[in-house]
């Protein structure tokens, strides 16, 4: 290896820490009041409820749209829904994903959890 590569490898190594607060190299990079902005869960944002089908074999699946938040707090949610319903369900595209017509037990559920602008879509 040349002496130019060398330098160049001695730049770019990682660093590992056992400290679970860890290391965050992009901190400076936001202020905090906008860290603190993205990170609330908004329970008064539009969240919308409908069924597709397509492009799944004929399977029904609810759709909810709209909900945002720190990924965490939607997996938890989205475990919580699918414990209430009884079904599977999944995570994608910024989508919740749950296994057949649950809408109206999912508006139920997500009215008891606080949130308010909560809505079927669709027919």
């Amino acid at each position: 290896m040349s002496k130019k590569n060398k330098d160049r490898d001695k730049e770019r190594r990682l660093a590992y820490t056992t400290n679970p607060a860890g290391f965050n190299p992009f901190k400076d990079l936001f202020s905090e009041g906008d860290n603190e902005q993205d990170q609330s869960n908004d329970k008064s944002a539009p969240i919308r409820v409908h069924l597709e089908k397509k492009g799944r074999g004929g399977k029904t699946v609810s759709i909810i749209k709209g909900i945002e938040g720190p990924e965490a707090d939607i997996e938890n949610l989205l475990r919580s829904i699918k414990n209430y319903c009884g079904t599977g369900g999944s995570y994608k595209d910024e989508q919740l994903i749950i296994q057949g017509d649950q809408r109206d037990k999912i508006v139920d559920f997500l009215k008891k959890e606080g949130y308010t602008n909560v809505k079927k879509s669709g027919g």
